[in-house]
Formats: C-alpha cells, sequence, structure tokens
C-alpha cells in the first residue's frame, strides 16, 4: 500500500521540522517555506493528499494561498494560525475551501486526527471521482440505454441514449417516471415489480407496428443500501433488433429447407399419382371411342390432371434453387395464358383486368420465374384487399437512357396495380428484404417479393414500387427487351401404332400404378415389355435375359435408377437406359444420362424410346 503524501507551508524552518517529526512515521511529507513554492510542488505533485499551511507568511498569507490552490488542486486544506484570529478561519473557509484549522501551538493527538480524517476525506473524494468518472464514460459512450432510477421510478441519472429513446433531453427526465414522460405507464409497472422482488429481471420488449417492430433486451437491476433495502434501480436497454431479425432469418430459412424438401418429396408422389392418371385416362380413350358422353369425362379428368402437373412443376420450382434459363419472351403471351391459373389461384373477390401493350415486344428473361413472379405479385396484391378489389396487370415499352442503375437501351415494363390498402413507408423500405413479411403466420413466407427483386437483378433489370396506406399499391418489373420471342419447340407426332423394330425393353419402377402405365404403353407401342420393382430386381432379369433398353424410376428404394445405369455400363454398356422421374433434383443425374420427367403422354414415351434404339442400333 502506498504511504500518502502531505504538504506543510510555514515561513518558520523549525515549525516545518516539528510537522514533519510529528508525520514522518505515517506520510511522505514535503515542505516549503515560500507560499509561491507550495503552488509550484502541488502543481508537480498531484498525489498530495493534505496541505498543512500557515496563515500568517510574508508575501502571501495561508488562506489566499489554499484560494489559488484550490482552483487546480483537490488537496484537503488545513489552516495553522499562531493567535485567534477568527476572521482568517472564516476567509480561509470561504476562499481557501479549508476542512480544518488548528491553533498554535497545537495538540499532537488533535492534530494527527484532524490530517487523518483530511486525509481520508481526500480518499473518499478522489475514488468517488474515479468512480464518478467511470460511470460517466459508460453512460456517454454505452451503444446501450443506461438509466438509474429511484425506488419510486423516478430517473436520477441517464444517458443520452435513454433519453434520445424517448424524445427527451437528460435534463427533461430527471426526477420524472418513465411512464409520465412517454405516456405509457408499462415500464413504471414493471419497474415498481422489479423493485419489489428485488431481482435482477431480464424482459424482451417489441415497439412499433407489426412488421417493423424495433426489439429491445432490457435488464433491471435493483441497488441495496447498506441495510438491503433497495433504493434505486439500473436499467440497460440492448436494442436486438438485428439479432432477432438473423434468428428469424435462420429459423425461416431451416423452415423453408424442411418446406423444401417437403414439398419435393409430396412433387414426386404427385407425379407418380399423375403419371399413373393421365397414363390410364390415355389408354382408356381407344376403348370408349364410341361413347361421346366417357370420352367428355375422361377429357374433363385428363384437363384436371394437367393443370394439376402445371401446379406440381410450380411446388418444385419452390423446393430448389434454379439457375436462371433466359430466353427471348413473348410476355403479352404468357400473361394472357396465366388467365386461368390466376383465377384459381386469387378466388372470386378480386378481379384481374390486363393492359397489354399493341406493339407486344419481347423480354429477355426466364419464363417460368417471371410467371412465377407475376403470380407472386397478384397474391400480395390480393391479400391487401380482403374485401375485394381490382388487380391491373399492364405491359409497355420503354426507353432508358439515364438510370444510373441501368443500361441505356430498350426495355418491357410489366407491372401489377392493386386498389388495395397501401403500404407505410417504413414496411416499405424493407418489403424486398428475404423472409420479411407482414402477414400472419402461416399466410406469408417473405419470399415471395424477395423473389422478383433477385429475377429482376438477375435478368439486367430492376424492381420498383410506389405505394403509400389507402392509395393502393403499383409494383413496375423492369426488363431487357428482346428481338422477337422465340416460339417454343413443336415436337413432331409421333407414330405410337407400331415400333420402328422389334425390341425388348425392361421398365424398373418401384409403384405399381406408374410400372403398369409404362409397359402398358410400350405394348401398345408393339414392344416386348418386362417389369422389376426394383433395381435388384432388374439385375436378375438382365442376367437370364437379353433386352434392347431399360426403363428405369429414378428415386427407388434400395438402389436409384442413376446407380443402376451405372452397374449396366459397367456390364451391359450396350444397353441404354432411360430414367424417369417426378423430382429430377432429388438425386444428381450425370449429363449424358437421358431423362423423361413424369407425368409424361405416350408420345414423349415413344419419342424418347424410338430415339434410344435407334442410336444404339
Amino acid at each position: 500500500m502506498s504511504v500518502g503524501t502531505i504538504l506543510a507551508v510555514d515561513d518558520e524552518p523549525d515549525i516545518l521540522i516539528a510537522l514533519e517529526d510529528l508525520f514522518e512515521d505515517e506520510y511522505r511529507v514535503l515542505t516549503t517555506t515560500k507560499p509561491a513554492e507550495a503552488l509550484k510542488i502541488l502543481a508537480d505533485t498531484p498525489e498530495i493528499a493534505v496541505i498543512l499551511s500557515d496563515q500568517r507568511m510574508p508575501g502571501l498569507t495561508g488562506d489566499a494561498m489554499l484560494a489559488e490552490a484550490r482552483k487546480f488542486h483537490d488537496a484537503q486544506a488545513i489552516l495553522l494560525t499562531g493567535y485567534a484570529d477568527m476572521s482568517a478561519v472564516i476567509a480561509a473557509l470561504n476562499q481557501g475551501g479549508i476542512t480544518g484549522y488548528a491553533t498554535k501551538p497545537w495538540d499532537a493527538n488533535l492534530l494527527r486526527n484532524t490530517v487523518r480524517q483530511a486525509f481520508e476525506r481526500h480518499r473518499l473524494g478522489r475514488d468517488l471521482a474515479t468512480e464518478r468518472a467511470l460511470l460517466r464514460g459508460l453512460l456517454d459512450n454505452a451503444e446501450d440505454a443506461i438509466s438509474f432510477k429511484d425506488a419510486a421510478g423516478r430517473f436520477v441519472r441517464l444517458n443520452a441514449h435513454k433519453a434520445a429513446s424517448l424524445g427527451r433531453s437528460v435534463a427533461d427526465c430527471l426526477g420524472h417516471t418513465e411512464g409520465k414522460i412517454s405516456g405509457d405507464g408499462t415500464s413504471t409497472i414493471v419497474d415498481a415489480e422489479a423493485v419489489a422482488v428485488g431481482d435482477v429481471a431480464e424482459t424482451l420488449v417489441a415497439d412499433g407496428t407489426a412488421g417493423a417492430e424495433r426489439w429491445r433486451h432490457v435488464t433491471r437491476v435493483p441497488i441495496r443500501d447498506a441495510s438491503g433495502s433497495v433504493t434505486h434501480l439500473a436499467t440497460i436497454e440492448r436494442d436486438v433488433t438485428e439479432q432477432k431479425s438473423l434468428e428469424a432469418r435462420l429459423r425461416q430459412s431451416d423452415k423453408m429447407q424442411a418446406l423444401g424438401t417437403l414439398a419435393g418429396g409430396i412433387a414426386h408422389d404427385f407425379n407418380n399419382l399423375l403419371t399413373a392418371i393421365l397414363g390410364s385416362l390415355e389408354l382408356a380413350g381407344p376403348k370408349i371411342a364410341d361413347q361421346p358422353r366417357v370420352q367428355r369425362l375422361v377429357g374433363n379428368a385428363i384437363q384436371a390432371a394437367q393443370r394439376g402437373a402445371t401446379l406440381t412443376r410450380r411446388l418444385l420450382s419452390f423446393s430448389h434453387a434454379r439457375d436462371l434459363r433466359p430466353r427471348s419472351v413473348d410476355v403479352n403471351g404468357l400473361i394472357e395464358g396465366m388467365h386461368d391459373l390466376l383465377g384459381g389461384s386469387l378466388g372470386g373477390l378480386v378481379t384481374v383486368e390486363t393492359r397489354l401493350a399493341l406493339e407486344g415486344p419481347a423480354a429477355s428473361v426466364d419464363p417460368d420465374q417471371l410467371e412465377l413472379a407475376i403470380l407472386n405479385l397478384c397474391i400480395n396484391a390480393r391479400d391487401a384487399m380482403p374485401e375485394g378489389g381490382r388487380i391491373v396487370v399492364s405491359t409497355r415499352a420503354l426507353t432508358i437512357a439515364d438510370d444510373p442503375d441501368l443500361e441505356p437501351g430498350p426495355y418491357l415494363s410489366v407491372e401489377v396495380a392493386d386498389t388495395g390498402s397501401g403500404i407505410a413507408p417504413e414496411i416499405l423500405a424493407r418489403v424486398c428484404e428475404p423472409f420479411f413479411t407482414t402477414k400472419s403466420v402461416g399466410q406469408g413466407t417473405g419470399l415471395g417479393l424477395a423473389m422478383v427483386f433477385g429475377l429482376a437483378q438477375q435478368s439486367a433489370g430492376r424492381l420498383h414500387i410506389e405505394s403509400a396506406l389507402g392509395t393502393g399499391t403499383r409494383v413496375e418489373l423492369v426488363l431487357p427487351r428482346a428481338e422477337a420471342a422465340i416460339p417454343a419447340e413443336v415436337t413432331e407426332p409421333v407414330s405410337a401404332a407400331l415400333p420402328a423394330r422389334p425390341a425388348r425393353i425392361l421398365v424398373v419402377d418401384d409403384d405399381p400404378e406408374v410400372r403398369h402405365v409404362t409397359a402398358s404403353f410400350l405394348a401398345s407401342f408393339g414392344y416386348e415389355e418386362s417389369e422389376a420393382g426394383d433395381g435388384s430386381t432388374a439385375l436378375a432379369l438382365l442376367e437370364r435375359s437379353a433386352y434392347d433398353l431399360v426403363v428405369a424410376d429414378l428415386a427407388m428404394p434400395g438402389m436409384t435408377g442413376v446407380e443402376l445405369a451405372q452397374i449396366m455400363r459397367e456390364r451391359w454398356a450396350k444397353i441404354p437406359v432411360l430414367i424417369v422421374t417426378g423430382h429430377a433434383e432429388a438425386i444428381p443425374i450425370p449429363s449424358d444420362l437421358p431423362v423423361l420427367r413424369k407425368p409424361f403422354e405416350s408420345v414423349d414415351l415413344a419419342a424418347e424410346v424410338s430415339r434410344l434404339l435407334d442410336r444404339a442400333a
């Protein structure tokens, strides 16, 4: 422990020697006979705790010297006087800020106690100043909102962050409860509960409108006095909005990954069902050629199953990430082709109106993703009009020359406008964030506009949203214009009456209905077909008999279609393998393996089989 330092000032050297003898056992004693030199020693020695000064000195009296010292030093001051001059003591108290005085000749014990008390006051003052400095530094520099309240909840100290959160200055908050300042008494009630309970309490508080909340983690720490009673309450409030957002995104990402896997599995099962349904209906067609009423019913069933196949493809596009395949697309034709899809997806409370550019320019975009983007925008518009309304889907050609985000040139605008409730400014700034949604749990994923924004960015276009509360919303997707739309490839009809050459074909599928339909198609073409329910059975049949082609399902228990094809390449390299699948993304497929997607029509199967047999020959 370091020894304290005191300074003795007296114009008589004998007095200084006496003081040094009196205190040298407890303190380091500095001495001087000159008041001016004493001030210099004080300036050079900040650790001095106590000043003992004579009053009557030539040049500068003790009270005047102590008054000067008081301006730059915090040492405790004791005045020594050789006569009972109360006016000098009063002057020293007023000007020099002395904490005590002693008369000459002094009582040694009394003077020692006076110096000890002064030294202790100085130590406590230094400790208090240090704590104040630390507290001030903490309050002024902490990113958290920090405050101290008395037991009644009134502010006694707080930092600028806390005051700013209440919309006031620090001075305006002192002496008032938080409930009185904010108008919301909840915090005052919670503060009172924390004082009553007497334990550290942590709460999570959300402020703001739904979808644009600011989250605060509030810690309340009761402060007790020596008797154990809670006299004050410290509160530390940390903004955890970003942390909550990241946690929500992580949970949403995990959920979307699980949903994607589930969607892929459901799509695979549905495609198997649709393959069996469509195939069976197609095989039944020739048997009812003379029954027009039954043919109409079968036709209706085929159309419904084909719509189911379309929805399943969209489900698959949700379940996995895919690279865009942009090409020249007739956007007007694409929108017109969505009539039934929009009608079935949006319900009867909204009407959809199209205003398409007369010139019908093409755009460079992935048609599947553009269709999904328009569907998402229309669904968002419908959700903004729970009582019903009008959605307008329009296109127009435009030329952009001075947009910093786009290359100059011709573009096509696809716009979806609604007459709904509109979007608040604070929400409008975040609507394109992935997983951000204001919809209730289970009603939205927060991926719709994020997907549209991503499509615009990857297509070298832009997304622009205009909205205000009560005035509806207008979403514009700008895409680069293309020269002319590339017509969809038209598959030439393939005659399925007779095969070009006789062939033995092995059908491998774990689904008996799909396997039966596929084998029936091949038999109707005139091929000789055999069936196997799994890869092991197929290998056993290949060991015993010769086949010209194997048609294998991709996802099968025990052995996948790809694994079967790899074994066949090693043992029967000349036999081609056609993979059929309802979920091509479930298992990686080598690029040199031909693939036919379920559900397929007989002409698609006939074309692939004929092509592979021709190539093998």
